[in-house]
């Protein structure tokens, strides 16, 4: 069931928010667009000195889960995990938003903690 912004904690609630309802919160589905505003998201909590343990990027890096997904495809990219996904997709003829969400999956499960 979708959620209002203010009900969410953190920036995984956000992107299973997005999950639910891709096209209204990605403009044309393009992960450009969802990597510009995690990266907004980023600098935001960096200005305010919020604590959030986010995976899309840190000052002068790509985040965790570039590193993670240079790692799964075996390749490094410094175009950033948003175009080498849409890559993918189009290799493999699936929509780029729908690859995002099982390389999300997978790497939650490899790499996150267990909430709760």
């Amino acid at each position: 069931m979708p959620r209002h912004l203010t009900e969410l904690s953190n920036v995984q609630e956000f992107l299973d928010e997005v999950r639910l309802r891709p096209g209204m919160w990605i403009r044309g589905s393009s992960l450009q667009h969802l990597d510009s505003m995690l990266l907004g998201y980023g600098i935001a909590t960096a200005v305010h000195g919020v604590e959030d343990n986010f995976d899309f990027w840190s000052p002068g890096d790509q985040g965790r889960f570039a590193h993670w997904l240079w790692q799964r495809l075996g390749r490094h990219s410094s175009l950033g995990w948003a175009t080498e996904i849409e890559r993918e997709a189009q290799q493999l003829d699936v929509p780029a938003i729908e690859l995002f969400f099982t390389l999300l999956d997978e790497y939650r499960q490899e790499c996150r903690p267990t909430e709760g």
